[in-house]
């Protein structure tokens, strides 16, 4: 929480009117993100001090670490956005995931089932850190032949691909 106390005034100056921000840890409880609906507020306040607008929230989907799913996290949506009304907390909220592509993805976009969107149809999607997963190319040509449309979250933390540009074209 000290990332915004010490430079509210720089990072509002970097940021345009109505920003909406794509990929949040702020429901309580569920990944590594907000503990609890304190740190809830608290994120939602240092958001808003910077002019944040609207948070997607994006909780992330690990099976066997965080074993959230599709009805969990609108479940804890609900939830928090009925204490954020409770409390008169003004920001617009909106459910989506970060999902890992892994094995259990990777069938789970097979069998078609529901995911939670950033936009219509764009799906937010990481690797392990470690190494891109054997399938990647046919878990991306999955995603979109379900439909949807893969956004890569940090793209720069993937330090085996390195300065590997062309990798990212592929991507």
């Amino acid at each position: 929480m000290f990332f915004f106390k010490k430079n509210i005034p720089v990072l509002k100056s970097l940021i345009p009117n109505d920003y909406v921000d794509i990929h949040s840890h702020i429901l309580p409880g569920i990944d590594d993100g907000a503990k609890d609906i304190d740190d809830t507020f608290v994120l939602i306040d240092g958001l808003k001090q910077i002019g944040v607008q609207k948070i997607i929230t994006t909780p992330h989907i690990i099976k066997n670490v965080w074993n959230n799913t599709f009805e969990s996290i609108s479940e804890t949506f609900n939830n928090t956005q009925n204490t954020l009304l409770n409390n008169k907390e003004n920001i617009k909220i909106k459910a989506a995931a970060e999902y890992l592509m892994d094995s259990y993805f990777f069938e789970s976009i097979k069998k078609n089932e529901k995911m939670l969107t950033i936009k219509d149809t764009y799906i937010l999607v990481e690797m392990s850190y470690l190494s891109a997963p054997i399938q990647l190319f046919d878990i991306i040509f999955e995603i979109q032949l379900q439909g949807y449309k893969p956004i890569l979250a940090h793209p720069e933390r993937y330090l085996f691909y390195g300065n590997k540009f062309d990798e990212y074209h592929k991507l």
